[in-house]
């Protein structure tokens, strides 16, 4: 992916820092800043370019609006864990206003008000709910009886004021400026093969390099460090995003967001080389990963309520989709990796707010790798149980058990001449699945299908032009290499066919 942003070489040695970041995205990106900031040598590795992964595909709302609800984190996480949260993303708004301000990073950065309204069978006591709670929880809530100056009939909102929109690839790149400034090391095409707990802690790459470091930052979208533990409690979802041409003007900036589930979001961008236009991003129709793949449908839809709500976009200019972790208790996991590990932390769980989730990781985790306290890290503990969420655990965990039958059903096709230039396909092959993809040339490259997580099924994503496993998350690009974890291997090498040639 092309992000514009200054890449860096590969891994060449063996190095030895204080802190080892894994993944280049806001939260890495972000807590290699500010543990740099405090004199530590901070070494940053991605296997892509700098914001390759979600960061590149964010909507870029920056909001305390959460969208599990402030009612629904007050029964599973008290008063103070509402307080908390609603605490802790406010910070990240403000930090990032400040950090752009203190580097003087031109990203766009726009204070806006956010508006929650009605959708689907949604009823206005909902509003009320949420209302009461937003404000138990200390944020400055306003129930209005209409969103101004939208062109359609928003009915009663909750007004959300002083959220924000910035543009993450510029305050990334003067991030990067800052790091490489106060000495931090980045490097891109650098795969981590082995992340091990110890002291030193040590990363192996896949050139073989090992960096060893006092503590180890996991920040990869979900962990690649470990098979089950957080796995097992939060659950990947693909979210698509279409991006329309309106006149300027015609639609007041701010944020915006429905009530449905999946719902939808908006905001407003300035369009690329049009001083009379602005980019609408509208979002939504999410869908467990690898348990679709019907994206025309969903783009379909997207537009159609687009439209309906907007009919002044002139046209639609962009299309895209990203990958959104959703924890079972609802709150994202950022603090030391459960189990035994003492050197190894991580970030994930991000629940559709990666932009403050990402600077909330920076801020915290760079608390705990110094050994300070922090009032927020017993909400986010990624070892904490909460028993209240166990229904959603366990809905969860059947969903990923059912989808171990893919071993047992036929392949997508029966030969690879059925597979369309630029397409993939699962075939069966005697006991075996294997993941077929047929380049633009029409040369066909195999690997098995079989997920190197835990072992499910790979499914083609025809949007993204990946292999995407319903059962964790894990993606690959068409050629099996690891684009997203849990995995962390590749898609191993085709079995052979079992046929007499």
């Amino acid at each position: 992916m092309e992000t514009g942003l200054p890449q860096f070489s590969p891994l060449d040695r063996d190095i030895r820092v204080n802190v080892c970041i894994v993944g280049a995205g806001i939260a890495g990106m972000t807590c290699a800043y500010l543990l740099a900031r405090t004199g530590r040598s901070v070494v940053v590795i991605d296997d892509g370019p700098i914001a390759g992964g979600e960061t590149g595909r964010t909507t870029a709302h920056l909001t305390a609006a959460l969208d599990d609800r402030y009612y629904e984190i007050e029964k599973l996480h008290g008063k103070d864990g509402a307080r908390i949260a609603a605490e802790s993303h406010s910070a990240a708004i403000d930090r990032v206003e400040n950090i752009a301000s203190l580097e003087e990073i031109d990203c766009d950065f726009e204070r806006l008000d956010g508006y929650l309204f009605l959708g689907g069978d949604s009823k206005k006591k909902a509003l009320d709910r949420e209302h009461q709670s937003t404000r138990g929880a200390g944020l400055d809530t306003e129930m209005v009886d209409k969103i101004p100056g939208v062109p359609f009939e928003s009915g009663p909102a909750l007004k959300f004021p002083r959220q924000a929109q910035f543009h993450p690839l510029k305050y990334l790149n003067g991030l990067t400026r800052a790091i490489l400034r106060d000495g931090g090391k980045i490097y891109c095409g650098t795969h981590a093969d082995k992340i091990v707990d110890g002291e030193p802690a040590e990363v192996t790459t896949a050139d073989g390099h090992v960096i060893t470091a006092d503590s180890i930052i996991v920040a990869t979208n979900t962990p690649v460090n470990d098979w089950l533990i957080i796995h097992n409690k939060q659950a990947a979802y693909r979210t698509y995003v279409i991006g329309c041409l309106v006149p300027k003007g015609s639609i007041p900036r701010g944020l915006y967001w429905d009530t449905p589930d999946p719902y939808h979001y908006i905001r407003l961008q300035d369009a690329p080389n049009a001083a009379d236009s602005e980019i609408l991003i509208v979002g939504g129709e999410d869908h467990k990963t690898g348990q679709a793949d019907d994206s025309a449908v969903r783009f379909g839809r997207l537009e159609e309520w687009s439209r309906k709500h907007f009919p002044m976009i002139q046209s639609v200019e962009y299309r895209w989709s990203g990958q959104v972790m959703e924890p079972v208790d609802y709150m994202g996991y950022i603090g030391r990796n459960p189990g035994t590990d003492k050197h190894i932390f991580v970030a994930t769980g991000d629940s559709g707010n990666g932009m403050t989730h990402g600077t909330i990781a920076g801020i915290l985790l760079t608390d705990l790798v110094l050994g300070l306290k922090n009032p927020w890290a017993a909400l986010y503990d990624p070892s904490r149980v909460k028993l209240g969420a166990a229904s959603d655990y366990v809905k969860e965990n059947v969903n990923v058990a059912k989808q171990y039958k893919d071993w047992l059903t036929e392949g997508d096709v029966t030969d690879a001449s059925q597979i369309a230039p630029g397409e993939g396909a699962v075939m069966r092959r005697g006991s075996k699945k294997v993941a077929v993809y047929k380049d633009e040339s029409g040369t066909i490259h195999e690997r098995s299908a079989v997920c190197t997580h835990l072992y499910c099924i790979v499914d083609w994503n025809s949007t993204e032009k990946s292999w995407d496993c319903p059962c964790h998350g894990s993606r690959f690009d068409p050629y099996g290499k690891v684009i997203n974890g849990p995995a962390i291997a590749p898609l191993q090498p085709a079995p052979s066919d079992p046929r007499p040639s």
